[in-house]
């Protein structure tokens, strides 16, 4: 059996036959080879077909795919959901209303972690306020409430 040649100047055999290697597909989609393979793994990318010398061959939806699942990261889903979404996409049973509750929940998260959040800010700025600059650290608000665990 002959040796594959993996020199950086080879050129795959993948090259002349329709689909993107892993690297068009990852420049295409603006993600690292790495997480295309993790996706894989996690169901969320189809295996593709691979070359006789092992190359992957993408088809091109995989872009977009991609790049869904990154505009849905990047509105705070968790690759769970992304799989959830993404198998609503396809399934021809599936109500915008369906995809609709799924937003809304995802949201219902977001306004529950904003206002934890502003609860923190809230806190530590009474900290931060109540710290006078210049004092020893054992009569430091902020220590003592980390200390004592009196944070609110």
């Amino acid at each position: 059996m002959p040796s594959r040649d993996v020199s950086p100047h080879a050129v795959p055999a993948a090259a002349a036959a329709p689909g993107l290697t892993i690297g068009k597909v990852a420049r295409q989609a603006g993600v690292n080879v790495e997480t295309i393979r993790y996706y894989e793994r996690r169901g969320l990318l189809p295996k593709p077909p691979r070359t006789p010398s092992g190359y992957r061959l993408y088809p091109p939806e995989s872009v977009a795919r991609l790049r869904f699942i990154k505009g849905a990261q990047a509105l705070g889903f968790s690759l769970g959901e992304i799989q959830e979404l993404l198998a609503l996409r396809v399934d021809s049973e599936t109500t915008c209303a369906e995809v609709r509750k799924r937003g809304e929940a995802k949201l219902a998260q977001i306004q529950e972690k904003i206002q934890a959040l502003q609860r923190i800010q809230e806190a530590l700025g009474r900290l931060v306020n109540a710290c006078e600059q210049g004092g020893p650290t054992g009569e430091c608000p902020i220590i003592e409430a980390l200390e004592h665990q009196r944070l609110a």
